[in-house]
């Protein structure tokens, strides 16, 4: 029976190629766009047409966490903006649908020549934005839009410029052409489709844009589109999207936001304020170089006192243990032979005093001696004590659950002798 879905390998291609296509997505440059402080309506517009731009390697709602590099900083002023409404609603025809942001646009730079050390600056910060590209491997179908971005030396200022890129192909009629693209024609009024292809009647100078050696080239792959073969002749045309910009660099600065100034357009210093703002610098860098120093060492000691603490407090715990338990732990040495002597000896003297007079002996009569545990009834003596501690007593003996003072269980002999002599209860008499 045929299994139904994908292969064990396929299922590892293609998770494989998915690793793939993570990692080389993780290897471009990211950006995100952001307007700084309280800005208008036209600003915040601004921004989201230049998320766009920069899709789809942006943050498009800010919802990422991201590494930043370590800079430099490059601050640049908006001379002058146009949204990307206004751009295409001056427009009598534009191209611009979704499938154009997928991948992101061909950067060209104009004009970025030996200007300076921030005009080269300026344009490795621009190609750093958008990953490169190999022009021997590129796929000319993932190119549907280009950024260019002109440098004009004598006012200093950058023309921002956003465009789609649309193929067609030459040396065809204005009909033919029209009958290439997807939308057809109307031919209602046309006797025979020859007149479509020899006059081109019906169709707009717009729709037959002339086209030239400025913007005709050989395609080295075929493109998507009708009539785009490879190795043949094609026209490249660019329609202008928005938004729009004139930028004027004003500053370049080490780091990301803070650092030395490297570069900037209205301020110009001696060379020995440079030095002293150098200077200013290299002091504060080592002040921050003592603090942390100092902090690493106060963070060694209070680890050190933490230690010393803890190695006393287990101690002090330990020893008042040991002192707990009687030092348990020590071995017994035992009794020493002169000591056993003299308790053999005693143990013999009141084991004669025993038979001899038939009760046990005083305890600091004989104290090395082992005291025998009474195994008849109780001597004469030894009930006077007894008497005595239980009147030094004024407790009650507890009251049986459920059962009257009489039903209580049969009392023994040294229970009932006391009983007698606290006046409790009385011998019964015995009847003859």
């Amino acid at each position: 029976m045929r299994q139904s879905g994908r292969s064990r390998h396929q299922k590892r291609a293609r998770a494989q190629a998915q690793l793939r296509s993570l990692e080389a997505y993780a290897a471009q440059p990211h950006s995100f766009v952001f307007a700084r402080g309280r800005a208008g309506r036209g600003v915040r517009q601004l921004s989201l047409d230049l998320r766009r731009v920069m899709e789809p390697l942006t943050a498009t709602r800010l919802q990422k966490l991201m590494r930043l590099p370590g800079g430099p900083t490059l601050t640049f002023r908006i001379n002058k903006y146009t949204l990307v409404r206004d751009v295409v609603s001056s427009l009598r025809r534009h191209r611009m649908h979704e499938q154009q942001f997928t991948h992101p646009p061909l950067l060209v730079l104009n004009s970025f020549g030996p200007h300076g050390m921030h005009v080269k600056l300026m344009a490795t910060m621009f190609q750093n934005l958008f990953p490169s590209i190999n022009v021997h491997k590129v796929n000319l179908n993932t190119i549907k839009r280009c950024l260019l971005i002109n440098y004009n030396p004598d006012s200093q200022e950058l023309d921002f410029r956003h465009y789609s890129i649309k193929v067609v192909p030459v040396g065809a009629s204005r009909g033919m052409k029209k009958l290439l693209q997807e939308k057809f024609p109307n031919m209602s009024r046309l006797q025979d489709i020859s007149e479509l292809l020899a006059t081109g009647a019906g169709l707009s100078e717009s729709e037959a844009e002339p086209d030239g050696e400025h913007n005709i080239t050989e395609l080295p792959q075929a493109i998507a589109g009708r009539g785009n073969m490879r190795a043949q002749q094609s026209a490249i045309r660019l329609t202008e999207i928005g938004p729009r910009m004139t930028l004027q660099l004003i500053k370049i600065q080490e780091g990301v936001g803070e650092g030395n100034v490297l570069f900037h357009s209205f301020v110009h210093k001696t060379e020995e304020e440079l030095q002293a703002i150098l200077a200013a610098k290299e002091e504060k860098l080592r002040l921050k170089a003592q603090r942390q120093d100092q902090q690493a060492q106060n963070v060694q000691r209070k680890q050190e006192q933490r230690e010393a603490h803890k190695k006393k407090s287990l101690a002090g715990m330990k020893r008042a243990r040991a002192e707990a338990d009687g030092d348990s732990d020590a071995e017994d040495p035992g009794a020493p032979p002169e000591a056993e002597g003299a308790g053999q000896e005693e143990e013999d003297e009141a084991e004669y005093f025993r038979q001899a007079v038939g009760e046990e002996p005083d305890e600091d009569m004989f104290p090395k001696a082992r005291r025998r545990r009474p195994t008849g009834p109780p001597s004469k003596k030894r009930q006077i004590k007894e008497r005595k501690l239980d009147r030094g007593s004024d407790r009650r003996p507890p009251k049986a659950k459920g059962k009257p003072w009489g039903a209580q269980a049969k009392l023994g002999p040294r229970q009932a002798a006391r009983d007698i002599g606290r006046g409790r209860a009385r011998p019964s008499k015995k009847v003859a």
